[in-house]
């Protein structure tokens, strides 16, 4: 399926979306601006014609070199009207300077050096030929006029064009409005339609990210003009607009019309009119708006601001307080509760997740993240488990299954008198039912299916990503992950035999956990020796630990997990068990029959509270204390689509805070992620989180009540997190791993004693993938990425350039046209770059650049204060067998609960070019499946499927 970009009705969003008609689109359709402003047809025949006679001037005309000729012109010529159709962000208008930019692009791609280099030498030549051409005194710039929605006509006003430029650079170092506006009016024409102008400044800022980051805000409060002439229209009626510096009076007026709007739409629950609108209104800062940068502002547009038949209504500081609203619903003093929440989400100190940033304040409220479930062993069962994943799914739960309990291929059925086909063909309707349940085309529907490692389908389960073999028992979209007993781990390690089960003959194993689940198998092994189990198989515990890497790195599943760390430091080990995590691996929550686990995330950005000498406590535990508060307020307000997840949330109330920025944060206290130095402050900084949010929770607890299932959890005998760890090392006899703290954890666990616990889980860390491009720092926990490439998401592409990096090299006189080359070169590393200190080398060392066991270590000093889990993505260079069996089982050495994606390099690379006006969509990443002839590749980095869980 193509890609073709639109621009919304009346403003200069631009917004990425599958389309069926974009590659019939006739060519014929779109125009190209010259350089003298004038526009014509385009016409691709004159790309082939440029093409072959570049490659004639170096090739020769000899009847062999013509018809090689002939045949690369052919394909080149269809690469790049391709490429210029799919980029035409203007509408299907484009200059010729971008044509010519395209020609030489495919020319260099195609390998084709020394055509390229004439073709740029001649394009050199021509622009100095114009430049002498010019005359002395520059002509009065020509009168142009814009075609409105209505089809009138109406003089361009420049004036107005100019203010908003300068207005949106104003307050930021290094950006020129001069240089906007020149590359502004190059995609000016007499007629340009509303959407076009109001597009043209701001991808001309876009163009110029890679030189300085401070353009993605000036990019961000250009698009802003647009989203303020767009909902200011729809709430107000007739053709209105207003500067950023008029919003500051504008707002308070807006805002209640907005309410009054969203209700009348049936899109806002009607109860937020009886909010005293006017002291809302009041409390909004407009000023904020400024904190955007493009990625973020452009991903709220076009998937979270609410919209009546794609006209957007709502601003963003409309839409935090909006949220907060829904999430104060239930407060006493709803007004001052709302203005707390709204302050927090606004000022980025914490994030809601994706569900409850949709869905707060609406007519339905499902606020929560993610959704786990126990699938049965029984037909109706089993479909019932598939209409609830749909269910779940539709208002953007992410899900979780455990596929356990299904018997397996070849296992008797009693009803019927034959033979299971196994869980894989239920696999396969579970995922065509995520992909058809889309959650309202904002994102993809998403689930993961666990399987514990002794059932006896686990190979065929292993091969369910693989591009070959009969493709009904394949899953091509849904995730995957094993779920490892430690039993296994120890079989591995010994080179032992490890045997194969089908659950309905060993029912208890799936419950079972620890030396408990030990005893068990043993006596099943014996039994199937004597020949009392009849479906059973035995394999080599390392080979199938072999093939469970060689699975993951070929085609990225299934994920490593471990049920005994997920059940052994469980706090509500006293009334269940965790049969899986769910689609991001971070939640460990109990589920039965009759409960679907429900967690509700946030993400507090560790970076807004940091600074060079360290952690800002005293702002972390007020972020933490109302943080926390919103999130318990989701548990009661939320909209539950089936009565197994009301029951499970109302009896536990478990919630996971999380955070994000992690990577900023390192830049800030000068923490290479490889180094000491950052494994300590993963440990400290998730102390504290850790600390605040149990002392939050035990705060609620005195003001709303424990949570029912209370007594006889971990909590209530005074075994926290910290001490859990010591259980964990009693089952395995041992655990290395470091166990010391900073803060007075002896006071707090009397506290929670005695006053107990609001919520039965307190902590999870989400991947972030959206939010925190919403907030505009690092995702998560990861490492940076590249210093400069390209984010691919469902809002389009976009330049990111590591801006810490960018002022660490302007203080050193680094950062120039050189450096932006090198960087492109050399895919986004410092490490090639002679000229570049080697502190700096260090400190911005890349995501492939550092050794995985760093990741694995510092996650394993945060898995400490966690009562839940984290999303831990691991990146390796080069990988091998050998690289990934001790990645892995280091990562069960240090008690990790889980892991998440492995990201490998691909072996092909960032584009090698420093062709200006592009965006920085030269240097997006391509990466291949080791099938395919690459590295591995475990998953497409920012893939937007990878973004459901937040």
């Amino acid at each position: 399926m193509s890609t073709t970009l639109s621009i919304a009705p009346a403003t200069g969003a631009v917004s990425s979306t599958p389309s069926a008609d974009s590659s019939s689109r006739p060519v014929s359709d779109y125009r190209i601006i010259r350089r003298n402003g004038s526009v014509t047809p385009f016409d691709a025949s004159k790309i082939g014609v440029a093409l072959t006679k570049a490659f004639l001037g170096i090739e020769g005309s000899t009847a062999a070199a013509s018809r090689r000729i002939h045949e690369t012109v052919a394909v080149l010529t269809s690469e790049i009207v391709s490429a210029l159709t799919r980029r035409a962000e203007t509408g299907r208008t484009f200059h010729i300077e971008e044509v010519q930019d395209q020609v030489e692009l495919a020319l260099m791609r195609g390998g084709h050096h020394k055509v390229a280099r004439a073709y740029v030498l001649y394009r050199e030549q021509r622009a100095a030929e114009r430049a002498k051409a010019l005359p002395s005194v520059i002509a009065e710039e020509p009168l142009l006029h814009v075609t409105l929605q209505d089809g009138t006509r109406a003089r361009l006003d420049m004036e107005r064009l100019q203010a908003l430029v300068a207005e949106a650079c104003d307050g930021l170092a290094d950006v020129s409005a001069a240089a906007i506006l020149t590359e502004t009016r190059r995609n000016l024409y007499d007629g340009i339609t509303e959407a076009e102008l109001a597009l043209a400044p701001v991808l001309a800022a876009r163009t110029l990210v890679e030189r300085e980051p401070d353009y993605a805000y000036v990019s961000a409060r250009l698009l802003l003009d647009s989203l303020r002439r767009e909902a200011l229209s729809a709430v107000h009626g007739g053709h209105r607009q207003a500067t950023q510096a008029e919003m500051a009076e504008r707002y308070a007026e807006y805002f209640p019309a907005y309410v009054r709007k969203g209700i009348a739409a049936e899109l806002l629950d009607p109860e937020l009119a009886r909010f005293d609108l006017a002291r809302l209104a009041a409390a909004l800062k407009p000023e904020r708006d400024l904190n955007f940068q493009y990625l973020g502002l452009q991903t709220l547009y076009d998937r979270y601001f609410l919209h009546v038949a794609g006209t957007r209504f709502e601003l963003p500081q409309a839409f935090f307080m909006r949220v907060a609203m829904g999430l104060a619903l239930r407060e006493i003093d709803r007004e001052e509760k709302a203005i707390a929440f709204y302050d927090l989400l606004s000022s980025f100190d914490f994030m809601a997740s994706t569900p409850t940033l949709f869905n707060a304040g609406t007519t339905r409220p499902q606020l929560s993240s993610c959704f786990l479930t126990t699938v049965p062993d029984d037909l109706d069962g089993i479909f019932k488990s598939v209409k609830d994943n749909a269910l779940l799914a539709k208002y953007s739960g992410g899900l979780g299954n455990d596929w356990t309990r299904v018997r397996g291929l070849g296992a008797h059925i009693k009803g019927t008198n034959g033979e299971s086909q196994g869980v894989v063909p239920f696999l396969k309707v579970a995922n065509d039912t995520a992909i058809a349940v889309n959650q309202g085309g904002k994102r993809k529907g998403a689930v993961c299916a666990y399987l514990e490692t002794w059932h006896i389908d686990i190979e065929e389960f292993l091969d369910l990503r693989k591009n070959t073999g009969d493709d009904r028992r394949r899953t091509h979209d849904m995730n995957t992950a094993n779920w490892i007993p430690d039993l296994f781990m120890q079989r591995v390690a010994e080179d032992g035999v490890w045997t194969l089960f089908s659950p309905d003959e060993t029912p208890d194993l799936h419950d079972l956990y620890g030396p408990a689940f030990r005893a068990a198998y043993e006596a099943y092994e014996a039994k199937a020796a004597q020949g009392a189990i009849k479906v059973f198989r035995q394999v080599r515990a390392i080979d199938l630990w072999r093939r469970m890497l060689t699975m993951l790195f070929e085609t990225g599943h299934p994920w490593i997990t471990f049920k005994d760390p997920c059940n052994i430091r469980s706090p509500q080990g006293h009334v269940g068990v965790v049969h899986s995590s769910n689609l991001c691996t971070e939640i460990t929550l109990n589920t039965s029959l009759d409960e679907v686990a429900v967690c509700n995330l946030g993400s507090v950005n560790l970076a807004r509270h940091v600074t060079p000498q360290g952690i800002d406590h005293e702002r972390l535990a007020r972020t933490v204390r109302t943080a926390m508060r919103m999130l318990d307020n989701v548990i009661d307000i939320n909209f539950y689509t089936i009565p197994e997840a009301r029951r499970s949330n109302l009896r536990h109330r478990p919630v996971g805070l999380g955070l994000m920025g992690y990577q900023d944060a390192l830049h800030t206290l000068r923490l290479p992620v490889a180094s000491e130095g950052a494994v300590t402050f993963a440990d400290e900084s998730m102390e504290a989180i850790s600390y605040h949010a149990i002392a939050a929770s035990c705060d609620l607890a005195v003001e709303r009540g424990r949570y029912p299932s209370f007594e006889g959890s971990l909590w209530s005998r005074g075994i926290l997190p910290i001490d859990s760890l010591e259980l964990l090392a009693e089952a395995r006899g041992g655990l290395a791993l470091d166990r010391s703290s900073t803060l007075d954890w002896g006071a707090l666990r009397d506290l929670v004693m005695r006053v107990g616990m609001r919520n039965s889980n307190v902590m999870a860390i989400a991947p972030t993938a959206t939010i925190s491009n919403i907030c505009g720092v690092s995702q998560s926990i990861e490492p940076t990425f590249r210093n400069l490439y390209v984010k691919a998401n469902m809002s389009g592409d976009f330049t990111v350039v590591n801006p810490a990096l960018v002022e660490d090299l302007k203080a050193r006189g680094l950062w120039d046209e050189v450096m932006i080359a090198d960087l492109k070169y050399f895919d986004g590393s410092l490490a090639p770059i002679d000229r570049v200190p080697d502190d700096l080398k260090a400190l911005y060392a890349t995501a492939f650049e550092i050794e995985p066991s760093w990741l694995i270590e510092a996650a394993a000093r945060r898995q400490k204060w966690i009562d839940q889990a984290q999303s831990l993505n691991l990146y390796i260079a080069n990988p091998n067998g050998r690289r990934l069996d001790g990645m892995y089982r280091l990562a069960w050495e240090r008690g990790l609960k889980t892991t998440y994606y492995l990201r490998a390099t691909a072996a092909t690379h960032v584009e090698k070019s420093t062709l200006k006006g592009t965006d920085g969509k030269l240097n997006a990443v391509p990466v291949a499946p080791a099938s395919a002839g690459a590295v591995g590749m475990a998953c497409s980095l920012d893939d937007p499927s990878c973004e459901a869980c937040q």
